[in-house]
């Protein structure tokens, strides 16, 4: 009996990837889908390793239908999402003269922290993907160190925020997930 498995993406906000290390990225989730049974992604950041992601599973999705796409996102994600899809939607119509639907995900999973998370929703978006992966796919670099913040507006000191990506990495490590991490991997 094969079970459906599920893989999420967690990278750097900024990344650059060239041909050969997009084809190896794609080999990878076609290895998943193929030979791990993985039928389930998940997406939650906007980051530019995840937009890269959701587009490959995308293409993957034309070659492999059965394969779905679920947006996890946070309180302040859902409207820009929903904006992004009616805009480029009016914008199809007015070209194409029809209605055009776009469906970038087949569902968008609501965690039940979604609304009550503060400033930081993203990380507890993050551990509820990972708590729902069996894989999870890296664009993680452990020297990478976000820019220095002030505390407050009005605050002269500033402070060393940690990496969203190292948070989730060293989760889905404490959950012993099977993770691959691109970055090293390419």
């Amino acid at each position: 009996m094969n079970i459906d498995l599920t893989c999420s993406f967690f990278g750097h906000r900024n990344m650059k990837l060239n041909n050969k290390q997009i084809k190896k990225l794609r080999d990878v989730l076609e290895f998943l889908i193929v030979d791990k049974n993985v039928r389930v992604f998940l997406f939650g950041s906007r980051s530019s390793f995840d937009s890269l992601c959701h587009e490959l599973v995308s293409h993957l999705k034309e070659k492999y239908p059965y394969i779905k796409r679920i947006a996890y996102t946070c309180s302040h994600e859902t409207c820009t999402l929903e904006i992004e899809k009616q805009k480029y939607e009016e914008l199809y119509k007015n070209v194409l003269k029809m209605k055009v639907n776009i469906a970038c995900f087949e569902e968008e999973v609501e965690h039940d922290k979604k609304y009550i998370s503060g400033k930081a929703s993203y990380i507890e978006r993050n551990m509820a993907m990972i708590d729902n992966s069996d894989f999870c796919i890296f664009y993680y670099n452990e020297k990478y160190m976000p820019s220095k913040r002030k505390y407050s507006q009005n605050c002269i000191c500033y402070y060393q925020p940690n990496s969203g990506t190292r948070l989730a990495f060293n989760y889905a490590k404490r959950k012993k997930k099977k993770i691959i991490n691109i970055y090293n991997d390419l």
